[in-house]
């Protein structure tokens, strides 16, 4: 069975499978002879090539394995038969550890204290704090649990935000998004957790920024396209609101982009996942993943309806 991986560590978790080929495709060069060959389909983390060409020549595909949690990618373009999983959980500590630390950067304003310190300059000032403060998650799912469990210590409120109410763990209650009009401005922090879906495409507009209180952060963990970039830039401008984005749309941001240099905001690019942990996680799920696959026992993380 040829299975193409997108790392040699991934190939080497498989190394000791019976009648296993491995072949890395790490997303760099184009894609390898034998593609009508492949039997599962294990990506890498950012597709550069053309997915539904690619899947056209798959006709032995059977098994797409993401290593993120998002699969918007290959969903749209998956072929009739293939099971699509993700690798939900496997980054949910990396992505809760970037969300505390973005919104501890932002509310005690270490980025202006960083450009401070380049220049030389002593700029005591008051700042905001995490608590006593009010965060809202909206998609609470693996990674917002991950997420609300790190807060814990720090004595905060938490909203909790999903597709629909429902009662989360231990009891707590988890809002619908119909309520977030709301629920807005009620927080001190708004983090996105949601996943890339026609629902959420620019769920941050305009109208959505305007009901965030004066002087709340928005955080950005999703995906780029679920924030209306222009709508953010005029609050920011405005200097009303904050934000620390890890993804951005457009994604990567040219130079010349305005967010850049727009006041009150901090960004990163799109590494909250990327730590050590999150690889040990990913290559402990393939490993499993796999075995369950050439057992016949059911696969974790299958994508069933639109997500």
């Amino acid at each position: 069975m040829r299975i193409w991986v997108p790392s040699q560590a991934a190939a080497d978790v498989l190394a000791d499978l019976p009648e296993v080929e491995c072949v890395v495709f790490d997303g760099t060069t184009p894609p390898p002879e034998g593609a009508e060959k492949v039997e599962v389909f294990i990506p890498p983390l950012s597709p550069s090539y053309d997915v539904p060409a690619l899947f056209a020549k798959m006709t032995s595909l059977r098994l797409v394995q993401t290593v993120s949690a998002g699969v918007e990618p290959y969903l749209p373009h998956l072929p009739e038969g293939v099971t699509l999983c993700n690798a939900r959980g496997v980054h949910d500590a990396g992505t809760a550890e970037w969300a505390v630390g973005a919104m501890l950067a932002m509310l005690r304003d270490f980025p202006r204290f960083a450009d401070r310190q380049r220049k030389g300059i002593w700029d005591y000032h008051y700042t905001d704090a995490l608590a006593d403060s009010t965060v809202l998650i909206i998609g609470y799912g693996s990674i917002g649990q991950a997420l609300e469990r790190r807060l814990a210590p720090f004595e905060v409120n938490v909203i909790r935000v999903a597709r629909t109410a429902r009662q989360g763990p231990d009891g707590r209650v988890v809002h619908g998004q119909d309520e977030l009009p709301g629920l807005l401005p009620l927080a001190d922090v708004v983090v996105l957790l949601v996943p890339q879906t026609p629902d959420t495409r620019r769920m941050v507009d305009a109208g959505f920024l305007a009901r965030m209180k004066d002087g709340a952060v928005l955080v950005n963990a999703a995906r780029g396209s679920v924030v209306d970039t222009d709508a953010l830039l005029d609050e920011l401008s405005a200097g009303r609101l904050r934000a620390a984005l890890d993804v951005t749309d457009p994604e990567p941001l040219p130079p010349d982009h305005p967010l850049w240099r727009a006041p009150g905001i901090m960004i990163t690019p799109h590494v909250a996942g990327c730590t050590p942990a999150s690889q040990r996680r990913v290559l402990s799920l393939i490993r499993s993943q796999m075995l369950r696959y050439l057992s016949g026992e059911p696969l974790r993380n299958v994508i069933t309806g639109s997500y």
